[in-house]
């Protein structure tokens, strides 16, 4: 049996009652003369024997009808009725196939519990409108929720299926286009980027013919600049970062040295210690760069021009000067994906767009769309800043055509655990290769996948300071320096932050060996993805703590 939804009752038998009675009604008042006259009491009895009647009538119809859909929420345009009694409880509808079993999300139910709160806790601590989450375990998504609102000023609340801007996670999905391109042999990353773009001027620095190639520009090493176009601040700002962690080093180094020595110069080395903190100290506060524009600050961040294709898109930067000599230093640039975005245009010989559609398809990532202020977006969010008096407004219009492979996606929590995902198959799969050969190949081969996730010298990974940046992804390496202390996991992922959104894709895969991948099958490991309705806000801190409550429950089941 089931349950019969009340409101379903109500709207269906409404119409009738209302119309039978007011014929009733019609007929009665066009009795004529020569029908007897009824007592006052004559409607109240008829009104309740009908009314005994068709209750009957419905009952022994209900027994015989076919299962009704599970209960709906009430109709709130519905016409208030007279209160009826409530129908008799029978058991609910079997689950559907499509609803996850109970089980699972419950093994997870104190990883969701701690992630949840946690979520609570840091949308409260930066004023975030809404924000969404989603986490898979081994390939399966456990756990998808919205918390506040995808828009404000309707009270839209935020969803599983909501669609927001995911920026800088725009340089992974691009960088599975290269690497396609590179697997197929269409793509050599070591050669002048002009090979391809020649449109692309060849570059100098300090007066010395240099190389930009499509692999510097992956990690970030082309010398391109980012949105700041002062190269003196940008060169104080790297100097004066590269004085404090030289100091940091030392502090390191002089811990170490006081530790081999003992106690028994501990007042000397004291002495000298405290001598070379206030030295680099002094050295610090008279290098200290002039203040650096954030990137909300910059004026390239708002466009709203609209660029057909990305070959004119180049022409923002293309003829500016090089801020480092290729190879040498890192600097993050969103530049650098626009000029691969060219690339991957004429070495595949299609858009990039379509070409991308094409992969988006290819990973069931179906809600992945660039973009773009005309088309109709299903569930797509509405951005948000806190003006200078602190209130919520509305971001001003951008085009992201001018970085879609840099910065200018939208997706879904869904779609980006799909990604993650698969990526993460790619990079296991060929540990499973000799315990079960019947395994499907991984969309980017397993070789690849290693390649893209090995840290590249001379990076940085600014939203975690143990990591490297590799191939359009962080890594953080496992690393452990004392027993039975802080345990470092090997994991990788990328953040993003553009006008009113902030995101983060997390991959911590499981550490596997070579005996115990038998009976398992890839991927094996969390992926944690968080999208956010509002700018500055770090989350990759919170994607990890998450990935670790699960992996801990993971761990724990029999």
């Amino acid at each position: 049996m089931y349950r019969l939804p009340l409101t379903v009752t109500t709207r269906a038998a409404t119409p009738r009652g209302w119309a039978w009675g007011c014929g009733r009604r019609g007929a009665h008042h066009r009795a004529g003369p020569g029908l007897p006259r009824l007592g006052p009491g004559w409607a109240g009895g008829l009104g309740l024997g009908l009314g005994l009647a068709l209750g009957v009538k419905l009952a022994g119809a209900l027994r015989g009808a076919a299962p009704a859909a599970p209960p709906a929420a009430p109709d709130p345009e519905a016409s208030p009725q007279a209160e009826q009694p409530p129908p008799r409880e029978q058991p609910l509808a079997p689950r559907s196939p499509q609803t996850p079993a109970a089980s699972t999300p419950r093994r997870y139910a104190r990883a969701i519990d701690s992630s949840r709160d946690l979520l609570h806790r840091i949308k409260d601590e930066v004023g975030a409108p809404g924000i969404v989450v989603g986490v898979s375990v081994d390939g399966k998504e456990i756990w998808s929720e919205g918390l506040g609102y995808a828009d404000v000023e309707n009270r839209v609340p935020c969803k599983p299926e909501t669609v927001m801007r995911i920026a800088s996670i725009s340089k992974s999905l691009t960088m599975v286009a290269i690497a396609k391109l590179w697997e197929t042999g269409k793509l050599d990353l070591d050669i002048p980027v002009q090979h391809y773009v020649p449109e692309f001027p060849e570059k100098e620095y300090e007066g010395e013919k240099v190389s930009v190639t499509t692999r510097l520009l992956i990690s970030h090493l082309s010398g391109i600049r980012h949105y700041e176009k002062d190269m003196k601040k940008v060169k104080e700002e790297k100097a004066y970062k590269a004085l404090k962690m030289m100091k940091e080093m030392m502090d390191s180094d002089q811990e170490k040295e006081l530790k081999d020595k003992g106690d028994k110069n501990n007042e000397k080395n004291g002495f000298a210690k405290a001598k070379i903190e206030q030295d680099n100290e002094a050295k610090c506060r008279n290098s200290k760069p002039v203040k650096k524009k954030n990137d909300f600050e910059q004026g390239e961040l708002y466009l709203k021009e609209k660029f057909e294709n990305s070959i004119e898109s180049l022409r923002l930067f293309k003829n500016d000067p090089l801020f480092f000599k290729p190879g040498s230093q890192f600097l993050y640039s969103t530049f650098g994906y626009t000029l691969l975005a060219a690339i991957i245009e004429r070495a595949s010989g299609y858009k990039f767009l379509d070409y991308m559609q094409k992969i988006f398809h290819d990973l069931d990532m179906l809600t992945t769309v660039q973009e773009e202020h005309e088309p109709v977006i299903y569930n797509r969010a509405r951005f948000y800043v806190y003006n200078k008096k602190r209130h919520l407004v509305n971001t001003p219009y951008v085009d992201n055509s001018y970085k879609w492979a840099g910065g200018g996606f939208l997706s879904t929590v869904g779609d980006l655990l799909k990604f993650g995902n698969a990526m993460l198959y790619g990079y296991q799969v060929g540990l499973f290769k000799n315990s079960n050969e019947n395994l499907l190949p991984g969309y980017l081969k397993p070789e690849t996948m290693v390649t893209i996730w090995t840290p590249v010298p001379n990076t940085e990974m600014s939203w975690d300071k143990e990591g490297k940046y590799a191939m359009a992804w962080g890594v953080v390496e496992k690393k452990q320096t004392y027993g039975s202390c802080r345990k470092q996991r090997h994991y990788a992922s990328h953040t993003g932050g553009a006008v009113g959104a902030s995101s983060v894709l997390l991959v911590l895969p499981e550490e596997l060996d070579a005996e115990s991948v038998h009976n398992k099958v890839p991927p094996r490991g969390v992926v944690v993805s968080i999208i956010c309705n509002m700018q500055s806000v770090g989350l990759n801190s919170t994607a990890l703590k998450i990935a670790l409550e699960f992996d801990k429950d993971r761990a724990d089941m029999p």
